[in-house]
Parts: C-alpha cells; sequence; structure tokens
C-alpha cells in the first residue's frame, strides 16, 4: 500500500495538472479559472488553498511570492510550480488509470 504522503486525489491531480499546464502564471485565480473551466464545477478558494498548502506539505509544489501590485491593492500574489515529485506522482497516477481502462466495460455497443 502507498504512504498515503504519496497518495493523490482527484482535486490534488486537477490542480497539479493546471499548474502544469499554467507554467509560470499559476497562482490562486488562474488555477482557479483552469480547473473550473476543465471541470465544469464551482471551486471555493478554501478548497484550492487547503489542497495547494497539502500539495506543498507533500513536496509535489513550491510557492513563491511575487511583487505587490497596486491593483491588488499592494498585495503580492502566490505563485505556484510543480515539482520533480509532482511530475513524478502524476506519471504514476496515469500509469494506473492506463491498467485499468481496458478493463471499462459500460456494456454498451458502440452505434454505427
Amino acid at each position: 500500500m502507498k504512504n498515503k504522503e504519496h497518495y493523490l486525489g482527484e482535486f490534488e491531480e486537477l490542480v497539479l495538472l493546471a499548474i502544469l499546464k499554467l507554467r509560470e502564471g499559476a497562482y490562486g485565480t488562474t488555477i482557479r479559472d483552469a480547473l473550473e473551466e476543465a471541470t465544469g464545477r464551482s471551486i471555493s478558494v478554501g478548497a484550492l488553498y487547503a489542497t495547494l498548502d497539502r500539495l506543498e506539505r507533500k513536496g509535489f509544489v513550491k510557492s513563491w511570492q511575487g511583487e505587490a501590485t497596486a491593483e491588488r491593492g499592494g498585495r503580492a500574489k502566490r505563485y505556484f510550480d510543480i515539482e520533480l515529485s509532482g511530475k513524478q506522482v502524476l506519471i504514476q497516477a496515469e500509469g494506473s488509470r492506463r491498467q485499468l481502462v481496458p478493463k471499462i466495460n459500460l456494456g454498451v455497443e458502440a452505434s454505427a
């Protein structure tokens, strides 16, 4: 059994994928927007930041403060980047899915 520290939940996986997609533009709002667009679900700021903090504790992402901007009332953006371990856990999750996908049978024939 995998160590819980290395377990990747569905939302955690989606957050890592969003960071990977956004690259240097990954901060709270852009990550949330990417997730909402991809999933069609409303994402709470609290759930997102709790997940980002957990991913950082697990060593899957790193964060840093950007420069303060006037448009944000002098507040700085907190940027995120995926660590090598985050990429590795995504590869492992994809590998697990690939092993299981051929076993999916919905019992529905494709219509011509």
